[in-house]
Formats: structure tokens, sequence, C-alpha cells
């Protein structure tokens, strides 16, 4: 559900028309909707609860937002007021997710790539743990714990080898991925690191994709991974945590309709049944996407003479890359429908790369120079994945609640973005 409905023949945001937020601010623009941020956080979190799948001290799971699906301050700070978490990537995502009020004992540190840097950082302030995806990693993890005169609170993240994902760009649970260690490699790490005086391992995790909408994928990898607890336990190992990542899928307007929360939850505890555990996860997409749109403008119809037409737009594939990088599909509504019979439009940006292309022959109500338009489900990926290619000014981002909004991040200046530059000594 989002909270993106007509209001007198206008898209509007919870109860403020778009074309408000495009007159006042310019377009492109994102706009979030706290009230979906809210509910989908809500109907999770109660979810597990329903199913009785609780964290640490028999209190609710952790919930730890994935911020690289979306890193506005003003989300991530949205979601920390319900209690959210953060599973972050990089030492900056740590620094968000500290800015945005969320305690740096509900932070999970994961990434393949980390360095030492980083990691200095992230026991500095104490995260909640690192997730350690390789034996380099995990050694680099103890050296620097003992530079710093602490043990370094780790999980083993496991490759369950397990396909899934909604395209092999978000695939992460194969063999084949970069991402973690096999079961094997897993048992031994963890011994090692049980014996190691940097290191405190306390859990094991995993994560197998993106976009998934069908459980079953989900089920293998899990029942797998209360195999290890058991094996690990088994060897005299203390297990006290199992992340069990993100992934469960969004509806995207022509995907088939993803399981609900309250079916993950249920799945969850049937598989796990018998384990006593805290767990924790790790979603963004099922979080963020709904509740944000990009509304661009039209800035003419382009009619070949052969009779196909082209909507150039003011917004392109570096405010929105996922249709040019993933194939993706956003739904497209005009804010206010003209009358008319539907037309079929290529949409496009003005960036000079035929990958700039948001969706070919897709059939919408007549379009017109000066119509706005609004990208659907593009809270997640969208904003964070922007760039300045083309020098394009980044895309000012938008958060309502009720009948007011904030521009929670400003469109720069072409100033802005020129000072960033340095010219040498010898220019």
């Amino acid at each position: 559900m989002n909270h993106f409905e007509p209001i007198d023949g206008e898209l509007s945001c919870e109860s403020v028309p778009l074309r408000e937020i495009a007159q006042s601010v310019g377009t492109p623009v994102y706009v979030y909707s706290s009230a979906t941020l809210e509910r989908h956080y809500g109907v999770l979190r109660d979810a597990l609860r329903q199913e009785g799948l609780k964290g640490e001290h028999g209190g609710d799971a952790l919930i730890a937002f994935a911020v690289k699906a979306n890193s506005n301050l003003a989300v991530l700070k949205t979601l920390a007021r319900l209690g959210a978490g953060a599973d972050t990537v990089s030492e900056g995502e740590i620094r968000r997710a500290l800015a945005a009020g969320i305690p740096a004992n509900r932070i999970v540190f994961s990434g393949v790539g980390k360095t030492a840097e980083e990691l200095a950082f992230a026991l500095k302030v104490g995260v909640s743990e690192i997730n350690v995806e390789s034996e380099p990693e995990m050694h680099l993890a103890s050296n620097i714990a003992q530079s710093l005169g602490t043990r370094a609170v780790i999980a083993i993240r496991v490759n369950p080898d397990v396909s899934a994902g909604g395209h092999a760009k978000i695939a992460t649970g194969k063999a084949d991925n970069k991402f973690g260690v096999s079961f094997s490699e897993a048992e031994r790490l963890y011994a090692q690191a049980s014996n190691n005086a940097g290191l405190k391992p306390v859990g094991v995790t995993c994560h197998i994709g993106s976009q998934i909408t069908d459980l079953a994928p989900m089920s293998a990898a899990f029942s797998k991974m209360k195999g290890l607890v058991q094996r690990l336990r088994g060897e005299g190992h203390s297990v006290e945590r199992l992340d069990l990542g993100g992934g469960l899928g969004v509806p995207y307007f022509h995907q088939p309709t993803p399981p609900s929360p309250a079916d993950y939850a249920r799945m969850i505890a049937r598989t796990m049944t018998g384990l006593d555990i805290a767990y924790s996860f790790e979603p963004g997409r099922m979080i963020a996407a709904n509740a944000g749109v990009l509304v661009a403008e039209v800035l003419h119809i382009h009619e070949r003479p052969e009779g196909r037409k082209f909507a150039v737009l003011d917004a392109a594939m570096n405010d929105l890359i996922r249709p040019a990088m993933y194939d993706a599909y956003h739904d497209i509504k005009p804010v206010r429908v003209r009358p008319g019979s539907p037309e079929m439009y290529d949409v496009v940006g003005p960036i000079c790369e035929t990958g700039d292309t948001f969706t070919r022959e897709r059939e919408l109500p007549p379009l017109a120079p000066g119509d706005l338009i609004a990208f659907m489900s593009a809270g997640a990926y969208g904003a964070v994945m922007s760039s300045e290619y083309n020098s394009r000014l980044l895309v000012p981002e938008v958060l309502v609640q009720g009948d007011q909004y904030a521009v929670v991040r400003p469109r720069p200046t072409y100033e802005d973005m020129l000072a960033r530059d340095r010219l040498p000594d010898w220019l």
C-alpha cells in the first residue's frame, strides 16, 4: 500500500498535491510519504511479533533498514523514531545512520570490501556487529580490534548457493556471487574466531538477493542456515544471533504480487521451529520503494513520421537509473489525466545515451508539453543511485507528512557543482 492517490483529479502524496510540490521545488523531484514508510515498517514488525520471532533479550527482532536503498537523513530519522536499526555497507552509511539518531548498537556493518579505516571507525563507535564476508576480512577485523584494545563482534555471512532475486545483478546468494563464504568455510572460520583474542563471534547471516517474489528460495536458504546453527552449537560454539537479511519483493505494477510480510514471517517461523535464537532482518526496498515517486515534466512530444512517439522528459537516467541498469519497470502516472484515448509512447530523457530510455511503447493517457508525470515505486534505489552525469544537477528530495511537506535534500546550484572541482597550479 502507498499513499499516492488522486485528490480532486490530481495525484497527491498523502494530502499534498504533487503539482504543488513541483511548482514550489521544480522538477525533477523525488517525493516520499512518511505514512507509507511508517506503515511498511509497522506491517513487518507486527508480522514478526505475531509469529514470535524475537530479538535479543526477548524484545522485537532487529529490523535494520538497508541504508543503501534510501539514505536520506529524514527517511532514516522517520524509521529511527519507530525503532528501526540500520544495515550499512560503508563508513558514510554508518555516519548517516548515527546522524539520523539510530543508536550504534542497532547498526549492522555489512559489505565485501570494508577498508581498515572503515572497520576501525565501526569498532570505535560500537556497531552492533560486523558481518564478515571472507577470511582475509576476518583477520583484518581481528588485527584492528586488537590494536584498539577491543574485540570485534562479528557474524559470518554465508553464501547458501541459492538462486533468487528479480534480476541477475541483484542476486547475491549463488556460489559464483562475490558475497559471503561457503558453509564449510563458515564452520571453520567460526571455530577460528571463537579462539581469536580480537574477535567475538555471535552469529551467522545470509542475504540471497533483492526483489524476491517467491518464498521457496528463501525457505531453502533459511533451512540451510538453521542446520548451520545447529552444527555450530553441536560443536560447542555459542550462536546467539541469526541475521536473515532482506530481499522480500514489492508489488511493482506489472510483476507478480510478492508474498506479504505475514506470509514471510510464517514461513520463517515454520522453517525455524525449535531454534531458540535472536533474529535480525535487513529490509530496504520493501519499506522504501512504494514510499516514493519521481515527478518529472514532459518537455515535448517528438512524433516520428512512421508514427512512433517520444515523450521527452526533464528527468533522465542519471536521476533514475534502474530502467537502464536493471531493465526495471516503473508504473508511470500522469499527475492529472488528460481526456482522450490512450496512446503509445517511448518515455525518454535528455541525456546523450540511447540507454536514457525509461520505457518503450508504453500505453499512457495522452501527454502534452508541460504535463507532470510520476514514476511510481521510486523510493528505493532512486535518489541514492543518482549522479551528475552530463553535468546535470542532483534531484531534490521532499518528505511529506499529512498536509505538510519539506525539502529534505535541496537541489544544488551550478555554482555548488563547479566549486567541487579544483584546477592545478599549472593551469
